[in-house]
């Protein structure tokens, strides 16, 4: 898919104040009829939760900010392909379309590994729309671990 677009230029400034808090950077924003409702980073490190992948930072503060446990009709730009956490609770928050930067070959869920979305249990998928920004996305990453590195 290439080419950049506001909604993951955002993501991509949530991936930086992450790597900057020394977090994976990985950043996500809940778009809804145009508009940006929620950002999202990881947070595992600073708030001691497994489970504060950006992705459901990001939903539960739409969740939050829209008042309702779904999210139908929002579109999620996040800069990895999710893992499966993350794949399941898009589903479950009804997200319309997921898109994603760059591919996730060790822990993502969507088109690596288990393919969550293809798996007959899941009960909502959504449009998927992999590779945008695909190689900004993945500096990010492979920037902050080589940094981790050196």
């Amino acid at each position: 898919m290439g080419g950049t677009n506001r909604f993951m230029d955002a993501a991509l400034d949530g991936a930086k104040a992450a790597a900057e808090r020394g977090e994976v950077p990985i950043g996500a924003v809940v778009v809804m009829d145009g508009q940006i409702i929620s950002r999202g980073a990881n947070r595992t490190r600073e708030t001691n939760d497994v489970t504060a992948h950006a992705e459901i930072v990001a939903i539960r503060a739409a969740c939050e900010a829209l008042a309702q446990e779904r999210l139908a009709g929002a579109d999620l730009y996040v800069t990895l392909e999710p893992c499966t956490m993350c794949a399941a609770a898009i589903s479950f928050a009804r997200i319309r379309r997921l898109y994603y930067g760059a591919p996730d070959a060790k822990g993502g869920a969507v088109e690596s590994g288990v393919q969550f979305y293809a798996s007959p249990t899941c009960h909502h998928v959504p449009d998927v729309y992999a590779g945008l920004s695909e190689s900004a996305s993945a500096e990010i990453l492979t920037d902050f671990f080589r940094a981790r590195r050196d």
